[in-house]
This record gives C-alpha cells, structure tokens and sequence, in this order.
C-alpha cells in the first residue's frame, strides 16, 4: 500500500474517531479505504447505468455544509 497525506475538516477527523470509538472500524486508515472504496465502485468501477444524475462531487458541492458534531457530554 502506498501512503497518501490529505487535509480533512476537523468535523470529519471527529466523526471517523466517532465511529472508531463505537468499535464499528478498528482505525482512521480503515474508515478512509473504506469510504473512497465505496466511492470508486459507485462512480468508477460499478455496473452503473447512465443516468441524467450529477457526479458524487456535484451533488456534494449543492449540499449545505457538514454542521459540526456536537461535543460529548462529559
């Protein structure tokens, strides 16, 4: 495997530690194959048909930003 640096929002960093927390993946690393896993087959490698739908990306970029995650109760 090759080692690649990205630049998250912290919101992100918190829900991938969030999610790590709730033991449903064992790492940052897994949780981030995972997702761009995911993304490839929908938009790269799966057996879609065309549609008239926008690319991932552009429907991202319409969507109202990642409200921030709340912080744990003490």
């Amino acid at each position: 495997m090759r080692v690649v640096t990205i630049c998250l929002p912290e919101s992100y960093v918190e829900g991938v530690d969030k999610l790590i927390g709730q033991n449903k993946y064992p790492n940052r690393s897994e949780v981030i194959r995972i997702a761009i896993r995911d993304l490839l087959v929908d938009e790269l490698w799966g057996d879609r048909k065309p549609s008239n739908s926008l690319p991932l990306v552009a429907q991202l970029q319409k969507m109202t930003p990642i409200q921030e995650f709340p912080p744990e109760p003490p």
